[in-house]
């Protein structure tokens, strides 16, 4: 029995069977291959939650997750989606993310949650409130430009913003506005009243307890990974009231009633590692034998497949780390480098950035990974998934400025 208490693995894989259940889970072996909105619909619905970031060198990071496994995907189906059908919330679950608009009223107590701590009336954006919700039944859907006040103040991370603006994202966060749609980093809001349908915004939140809000939050970030381990830190952000006991003790009564299984990984003895019960089904029959075709693909910095990178370097032996937000001197690659996927196998890294100006997709940097071949095989799946990827980015040119990858065009 672990330090834990859990019991020993009722199923123990290696590390080839491990990667390739993970990558199915994401659709990355086949990527590319669901098909438009109902892919997207699918793949957020599989897992949960996609990460929402603005930054936007090669698209945002919900497009770079979408662009991966949706064939033809365009930035305009999800914003239909999500602003015109309201079928995604654009909301929070691990921080900034796109969800299912059925699952809103699951994160009740998150909402609860922040207005406990960020909404009392004597704090100072809660005094500009009655305004913003004044100009908002009067204009509609507006943002925190919309609304002249000079009053400012230090806001997440330290930096300082308008009164109005902190102001509106507290509602956002208490539920109270939502996110009408985005124009470009704007963030034009409504009351959620009028973006959900009635019998949605009404709903009850049905985990009754703190624990039954646990387990499905657990379980549905384990779907969010794929494969999940007690540690991770990262991947288990946002989770309300969710530290390392209150996390053991929902993965407990998961495995107890069958709806979680805990497995092991030959190369890794002693280590756990989590699965739904319900992914396990789907795949059980399908992890032995050598992958038939192999395909490239490019991940989103901040990916599900990402979101714990201590498990990534475990089965794929490759260490990620986003460095778009240190200062150059610092990275060890580029500003906004994406892992190259080929098969099953991380192969190398690619930095590149769109010029929108002359409509191209320049190339910047190239790293294999130590050890990589490249041979013609692979050269064709690189070459289609570059050609994919500028295909997404509606770029008519591609230019490459790192002698790496000239032999691969």
């Amino acid at each position: 029995m672990s330090k834990n208490g859990f019991p020993n693995p009722s199923i123990v894989l290696t590390k080839q069977q491990a990667r390739k259940f993970l990558l199915n889970h994401h659709h990355l072996l086949k990527p590319r291959a669901l098909p438009g909105r109902q892919g997207i619909l699918e793949v957020i619905q599989l897992l949960g939650c996609i990460q929402f970031d603005p930054v936007n060198v090669v698209g945002r990071n919900p497009d770079l997750v979408l662009q991966s496994r949706v064939r033809d995907y365009q930035p305009s189906m999800l914003y239909d989606l999500l602003y015109k059908d309201r079928l995604l919330w654009d909301g929070w679950d691990k921080l900034a993310s796109i969800y299912p608009a059925g699952d809103w009223h699951y994160f009740g107590r998150h909402r609860k949650h922040m207005l406990e701590g960020y909404g009392k009336p004597e704090d100072p954006p809660m005094q500009v409130a009655e305004m913003v919700r004044e100009v908002i039944r009067k204009n509609g859907a507006s943002d925190s430009l919309s609304i002249r006040h000079d009053t400012r103040m230090d806001w997440w991370w330290g930096k300082p913003v308008s009164l109005v603006r902190a102001c509106m994202e507290i509602l956002y966060f208490t539920g109270e506005l939502g996110i009408h749609h985005r124009t470009g980093t704007r963030r034009f809001f409504d009351f959620t009243e009028n973006l959900l349908a009635p019998d949605l915004y009404h709903r009850e939140d049905p985990n009754i307890t703190q624990d039954d809000y646990h387990d499905w939050h657990v379980l549905r970030r384990i779907g969010s990974l794929g494969m999940a381990r007690v540690g991770g830190s990262d991947a288990w952000l946002g989770i309300t009231g969710l530290k390392t006991p209150e996390r053991v003790a929902a993965l407990h009564r998961l495995i107890e009633d069958g709806r979680v299984l805990l497995i092991g990984i030959q190369e890794h003895p002693g280590k756990e590692f989590f699965i739904r019960t319900g992914d396990w089904e789907i795949q059980a029959a399908g992890l032995d034998g050598q992958l038939e075709d192999r395909y490239a693909s490019f991940l989103a910095p901040l990916d599900n497949m990402l979101w714990d990178r201590g498990l990534v370097q475990l089965l794929f032996d490759f260490s990620y780390t986003w460095e778009v937000y240190k200062p150059p001197a610092r990275r060890t690659y580029g500003h906004y480098t994406l892992p190259v996927l080929y098969g099953d196998a991380f192969v190398a890294r690619m930095d590149a950035r769109m010029d929108k100006k002359s409509r191209t997709l320049v190339l910047q940097n190239w790293w294999w990974e130590p050890d990589i071949t490249l041979d013609s095989e692979m050269r064709g799946a690189l070459l289609n998934g570059i050609h994919d990827f500028s295909r997404y980015l509606e770029a008519d040119y591609i230019r490459v400025e790192d002698s790496a990858i000239q032999d691969l065009l």
